[in-house]
């Protein structure tokens, strides 16, 4: 989910996940020193401080190539004047700053990067700031640990299920076979390509052949989704026992890719599925997905 929520002595943090990093609700935040009706005062009250514009100023020169710099000086210049009362979003209009933004409706209010944020919580008070930081600690070693977890079902799911697949090849097609033509490993490269291209529409050839690179030391089974390695599994166990069944290859395909079709559909539109997903965002993976969608069949 884009949104989590972390709890700080009996507070609610709502935290966003955005494309520059992690963004926290510094309204929730401003709940510790004032009622949520003033909590937005409080955080422009934070703004007029001129310590605090010297902070955003330099954050944002380290990490925002488009910051506007002499128009973060008005500012400061009129920092601890009765009459400078700023709103976030005039700093963000006439700066170009990304180091906070407003969100409104549900989960609505101001949002600082983790960073501005922990300097948040430091001017509100430096207790709460340390119960904060360990509690989005906390959180990011979950989001890693469930991470770690995928990972680990995606491999236990192709490497086990292909075990199933390839102890059905020995013992029930290659006996069948001349050997002096064939061998082993053709006959199980080509049983995992009956379900690759029943999944993906390209084989494990094709794929190796479009990224030498990454096949040097991954296949194409590594950049599937959790939903593809799911299907994966499942069509594995299917051709299994259509192997054991004495079924042709050719109509193996055919009741293999209409399973594909429908498992995968119902997977990728489940909501409940869509929840506990965690996306790939890294660019290795993004890109072999893309160059995916051009391999032949």
């Amino acid at each position: 989910m884009k949104n989590r929520i972390i709890d700080v002595q009996n507070v609610k943090i709502t935290i966003s996940k955005e494309e520059l990093d992690d963004y926290i609700c510094i309204t929730d935040i401003a709940k510790v020193k004032s009622n949520s009706s003033r909590a937005a005062d409080v955080v422009r009250n934070w703004l007029r401080n001129r310590g605090t514009l010297e902070y955003l100023s330099v954050w944002e020169q380290i990490y925002n190539p488009a910051f506007k710099v002499f128009e973060s000086e008005h500012f400061k210049k009129q920092a601890g004047l009765l009459t400078f009362t700023p709103s976030v979003s005039e700093w963000i209009q006439k700066t170009n700053a990304v180091g906070l933004y407003v969100k409104r409706g549900k989960y609505g209010g101001t949002y600082a990067h983790k960073d501005v944020a922990f300097e948040f919580a430091s001017a509100i008070s430096p207790v709460f700031k340390l119960y904060l930081i360990k509690e989005f600690q906390r959180l990011k070693e979950e989001e890693n640990n469930a991470r770690q977890i995928e990972w680990n079902a995606k491999r236990f799911l192709s490497k086990s299920n292909y075990l199933i697949q390839t102890d059905a090849v020995k013992n029930y097609i290659l006996p069948q076979r001349d050997f002096k033509k064939d061998s082993k490993w053709i006959a199980y490269a080509e049983e995992a390509d009956i379900v690759n291209v029943a999944l993906f529409g390209f084989t494990a050839k094709a794929w190796r052949e479009k990224n030498p690179e990454l096949a040097k030391k991954n296949n194409v089974r590594d950049f599937a989704t959790i939903n593809e390695l799911t299907v994966i599994s499942n069509l594995e166990t299917h051709n299994a026992q259509m192997i054991r069944e004495g079924k042709k290859k050719e109509e193996r395909f055919e009741v293999l890719k209409e399973i594909a079709e429908y498992q995968l559909n119902i997977l990728n539109t489940a909501e409940q599925i869509k929840m506990i997903e965690i996306c790939d965002n890294d660019l290795t993976s993004s890109e072999a997905l893309c160059l995916r969608d051009s391999f032949p069949i």
